[in-house]
């Protein structure tokens, strides 16, 4: 147990850098940020003096070492847009996208996870069609045109809840659908499979000839098998819900790390570009790392894998 722990930890370390090179070699391609704060009329000593400032006079390789430096730390310089320290800013627009994600995550698995286990026990059923359609557009509806859709007609038509924005407790219900759905026809769908495959298998058919209630076959012996592999998608969907929601916090206007992203990166803001795709990183790498800890308390198979 204690080799598998520390060979998922050495893989999330090196993970963590590679994100870290990606990411200071992307943001520098997008552009120079002095291009954007001067104007026509600076002179070329205007030019290197914001540089230098900025520290873009140093070699690629001098400024790569001094963020990592400063990152291990926590610090992440200031931003050029708001000249505030970049990871106050990302601290202060967190609690925006975990409460979306936590919705989001909540609704995939009280959608995906019931429909699922209904859709396999009345294989071939309406119910069962209902559940496949259901998982059908989840996944092939892209995200911002289900936003829209949402947004018009529960928000614009209906008026039931605000379109945009954070300052009303509803505002998080269309964002939550929109980023949740996909996860939730994807927990659909592998629910059903697993549940379909034990609810095949030997040992079931014994179950039923020894007289077993259909519940408990359900409830305790099915459902325990099947959701091993459901369980390892959950933890990777939690990641993936904070890392994957800058289209949905963008038209929603939701104030997230998605929608600060992408300011920043239409703003060639580097420092906070930077600091927001790290937290990224670490907090899809924890979730991982927590989701390889409990795989393995529940299969111990795994931990010699």
């Amino acid at each position: 147990m204690q080799k598998f722990l520390v060979r998922r930890f050495l893989v999330a370390i090196v993970t963590v850098i590679v994100v870290s090179l990606v990411i200071f070699i992307m943001s520098r391609a997008a552009g120079d940020p002095r291009a954007l704060l001067l104007d026509d009329y600076s002179t070329m000593e205007d030019w290197d003096r914001l540089g230098e400032a900025l520290g873009l006079d140093k070699p690629y390789y001098q400024q790569y070492g001094i963020f990592i430096k400063d990152a291990l730390r926590g610090e992440f310089g200031e931003s050029i847009q708001q000249g505030r320290p970049a990871m106050h800013i990302v601290l202060e627009h967190l609690p925006a996208t975990l409460q979306l994600a936590t919705a989001s995550f909540a609704l995939s698995l009280l959608i995906g996870v019931p429909l699922g286990i209904i859709s396999a026990v009345k294989r071939g059923s309406l119910v069962d069609q209902f559940g496949r359609a259901v998982a059908l557009v989840g996944q092939s509806a892209p995200p911002f045109w289900l936003g829209i859709m949402l947004m018009f007609f529960f928000s614009v038509h209906l008026g039931w809840v605000p379109p945009f924005g954070r300052e009303d407790p509803r505002g998080v219900i269309l964002p939550a659908i929109t980023l949740g759905w996909f996860y939730a026809a994807a927990n659909l769908r592998l629910i059903r499979s697993a549940m379909l495959d034990v609810l095949d298998s030997e040992y079931i058919k014994l179950a039923r000839a020894k007289g077993v209630p259909s519940r408990t076959i359900i409830l305790k012996h099915a459902l325990r098998n099947a959701v091993i592999p459901a369980l390892t998608f959950a933890g990777v969907t939690l990641g993936a819900l904070v890392t994957g929601s800058l289209v949905t916090e963008t038209v929603f206007a939701w104030p997230g790390l998605g929608k600060l992203a992408v300011d920043a990166l239409f703003g060639l803001d580097y420092a906070l570009l930077q600091a927001v795709v790290i937290v990224f990183t670490l907090l899809y790498v924890t979730a991982s790392f927590l989701v390889d800890v409990l795989y393995a308390v529940i299969d111990p198979r795994i931990r010699y894998t």
